[in-house]
């Protein structure tokens, strides 16, 4: 079965006043990934809520400015992509949505053998919950129109490597 993992679709990376705003190409990324979200929806598909929550004195800000601080706006889902009630929300700390999260664990359970990545920054977080589905066996699609980044070239790159490295099915 597949599941659809929306990855760090926040106020901090999507809005224009986020702490860390991904600009304004990968605001195009939205309306697409709003259309996958009421496919799976429609059919009855998991989809999974991957969230950066940091504490106020993480550690990962020593390598990117204060963003998503647990309870914040900024670590806010995004308006146009609000879950549903019975959707899960797995918060996060790090790039990869499977380390130190129960991710893995949510999955197993509703019997998900596939994951569809979408969501912000190819190159980062998407990039390397890839590697870690890869490394637990999971079968990996990333919808190329539903996944962005602030570096368009890391951008190629990410997708590339995906494809090659971690055998993710690129749609």
């Amino acid at each position: 079965m597949k599941a659809l993992l929306v990855i760090d679709m926040i106020n901090d990376f999507l809005a224009p006043e986020g702490a860390l705003f991904c600009g304004e190409a990968v605001r195009a990324i939205i309306p697409p990934l709003k259309e996958k979200l009421a496919r799976f929806r429609k059919e009855n598909l998991p989809v999974i809520y991957l969230c950066d929550q940091h504490s106020p004195n993480d550690e990962e800000f020593s390598a990117f400015p204060v963003h998503a601080v647990a309870g914040s706006w900024g670590a806010e889902i995004i308006p146009e992509l609000l879950p549903l009630e019975h959707e899960v929300i797995v918060p996060k700390t790090r790039f990869s949505g499977f380390f130190r999260t129960r991710l893995e664990e949510v999955l197993r359970e509703k019997g998900v053998d596939t994951v569809c990545l979408t969501g912000v920054c190819t190159s980062i977080c998407v990039m390397d919950t890839a590697a870690d589905a890869f490394f637990r066996n999971f079968k990996i699609i990333v919808y190329k129109d539903c996944v962005g980044d602030f570096d368009e070239e890391m951008h190629r790159f990410a997708l590339k490597r995906m494809e090659r490295i971690y055998k993710a099915e690129i749609l």
